[in-house]
């Protein structure tokens, strides 16, 4: 069964960096699309940014381009989120989604 399992969230300083992860298991990993979506308290669920099945075409969510990248491993079944510069507003759950699968999501606050 499709496993996706978030990891690297934490607290973190304005202005700081952070980098997720998400391992995923059950389906063959190249041949999907990766996203990485947040969920801020109290509202929607938006796009981070999606990569394609080899990397040669990533889109980022609004606002996102210039402090988030995003990045994966196939080998490892690997797919990476790299935040720098990051901002309370950036203070949410991030999730691991691919093919209508969700991760569990790993907590990111941004505070001093």
């Amino acid at each position: 069964q499709v496993q996706l399992v978030e990891s690297g969230g934490g607290l973190v300083q304005p202005g700081g960096s952070l980098r997720l992860s998400c391992a995923a298991s059950g389906f063959t990993f190249s041949s999907y699309a990766m996203s990485w979506y947040r969920q801020a308290p109290g509202k929607e669920r938006e796009l981070v940014a999606t990569i394609s099945g080899f990397g040669n075409s990533i889109n980022y969510g609004n606002s996102m381009k210039d402090r988030f990248t995003i990045s994966r491993d196939n080998a490892k079944k690997m797919v990476y989120l790299q935040m720098n510069s990051l901002k309370p507003e950036d203070t949410a759950v991030y999730y691991c989604y691919v093919a209508n699968y969700w991760g569990q999501g790993t907590q990111v606050t941004v505070s001093s």
